[in-house]
């Protein structure tokens, strides 16, 4: 595999020469990648920071390494390791800071980052972390791209390069309106996640021609959404309907009447539900509670296409059969399993799903300095080389950073079934057009 930036471009083909990711010609969340923020605890000192290389290019890597969620941020490390040791060329340097998992700490890593020298911000990886950080990167000076999923931090000079929920609905539904399928309804839980999910839903729906046909939140946590699905599949209307034609038609005493009768006794309910496809942004024990209900008050998978995001990505989840055919957006499953074989030699351990964006991260800043190198030029991170129309590829696919700090990412699209998960459309691997 190989990483650098996407299309021809001077010195390219030294980088092809020692890169570990290929580069094609060119999102939690709160659940991963993106990760929720840590408990709160006791105030700890964060640990000393960590040189790797000599290079004049410096690069500032800011994760938990103390703190309740210091084992997600040695996995972004070990990562990021990977990716320097694979990629990275004398001029190279990665100054490790300790955030310790707290907004403050990690202000005061990006601070101190700045003050000595760094020329780019990878990191922080929580929300709040982050837009604790950003006021040191905000106007692109010492840009930063935040490992964190929540499109509210872009901004100019700060990028959110964890995968967003705005990338896995718009590749979702940009496929099930290829499908057919234009009339969408959302049933999700009623937090930021959630919200951020209708946001990239009215997003997606407009820029694809779908239609939001209905939406309906849910309280986390609950362990009964039946009034909420009901609500949803407008079971009591249709319910009503229902009886009252079968009261209609038990007045009549013709055979067509009588057959007809005979057909709407099997029937839980009359006409159809207002959409044909419908968005659970929920994982897990969440989704395996929400989505069977979904059948049981007539809203029948066989002719509502269930579509979901990454939270889906679990082959467990293609047991319950309401589920069964559902579709979702990732990033390329090959790539994640073929670093995950990578990571697990080195490390001896599954890395976290959010690993892959230590590695991504510095894979970047590293070839765009050997890049820099090959044309004996100085690396400059500013607007130019990071919003690049053609983007870059690494373990999670193509991505490229728009000027406004959100980011395009080409996924795949993925159906589960029973024991599997198979894939129903490729992952992109180039983008068509700039960047706008």
């Amino acid at each position: 595999m190989m990483f650098s930036p996407a299309a021809p471009r001077r010195g390219l083909g030294l980088l092809l020469a020692v890169a570990a990711l290929l580069l094609a010609a060119c999102e939690a969340p709160a659940p991963e990648p993106g990760a929720s923020e840590p408990p709160a605890q006791a105030e700890t000192l964060p640990l000393p920071a960590t040189v790797y290389g000599p290079g004049e290019a410096k690069v500032a890597l800011l994760v938990p390494l103390s703190g309740p969620a210091a084992p997600v941020g040695q996995a972004i490390l070990n990562a990021a390791e990977m990716a320097l040791f694979e990629l990275a060329g004398p001029g190279f340097q990665l100054v490790v800071k300790d955030t310790g998992g707290t907004p403050d700490g990690a202000a005061a890593a990006a601070q101190e980052a700045v003050l000595d020298g760094a020329q780019l911000i990878l990191g922080p990886l929580f929300s709040t972390s982050a837009r604790a950080a950003a006021p040191m990167a905000v106007g692109g000076v010492v840009p930063l791209l935040s490992f964190s999923n929540d499109l509210t931090l872009a901004q100019d000079g700060v990028f959110v390069l964890g995968i967003t929920p705005d990338s896995q609905i718009d590749q979702v539904v940009a496929y099930a309106v290829s499908q057919g399928r234009t009339r969408i309804a959302l049933l999700a839980p009623e937090n930021s996640y959630g919200q951020a999910s209708l946001v990239a839903l009215r997003r997606a729906a407009d820029r694809h021609g779908a239609l939001m046909a209905s939406t309906i939140f849910y309280p986390p946590g609950t362990t009964d959404v039946s009034a909420q699905v009901q609500v949803l599949a407008d079971y009591n209307a249709r319910r009503a309907a229902l009886l009252a034609e079968r009261r209609r038609l038990s007045t009549r005493n013709d055979q067509q009447s009588r057959a007809e009768l005979e057909r709407l006794m099997e029937q839980e309910t009359l006409g159809d539900v207002p959409f044909d496809s419908v968005l659970i942004p929920a994982g897990g024990r969440e989704l395996l509670l929400v989505a069977p209900l979904l059948p049981f008050y007539d809203v029948d998978s066989d002719e509502v296409q269930f579509l979901g995001t990454m939270l889906w990505d679990d082959v467990s989840l293609g047991t319950e059969p309401s589920l069964a055919g559902g579709w979702f957006a990732t990033p390329d499953r090959r790539s994640w399993e073929a670093f995950s074989r990578r990571y697990e030699a080195l490390f001896g351990e599954t890395p976290p799903r959010v690993a892959s964006l230590g590695y991504d991260g510095t894979a970047l800043a590293a070839v765009l300095t050997r890049q820099a190198e090959a044309a004996g030029q100085a690396v400059v991170f500013d607007a130019i080389s990071l919003t690049q129309a053609e983007g870059f590829a690494g373990v999670d696919g193509i991505f490229r950073f728009r000027p406004d700090g959100t980011t395009e990412r080409g996924l795949s699209v993925q159906e589960l079934q029973r024991g599997q998960i198979i894939e129903r459309a490729v992952a992109p691997s180039s983008f068509a057009g700039a960047i706008n």
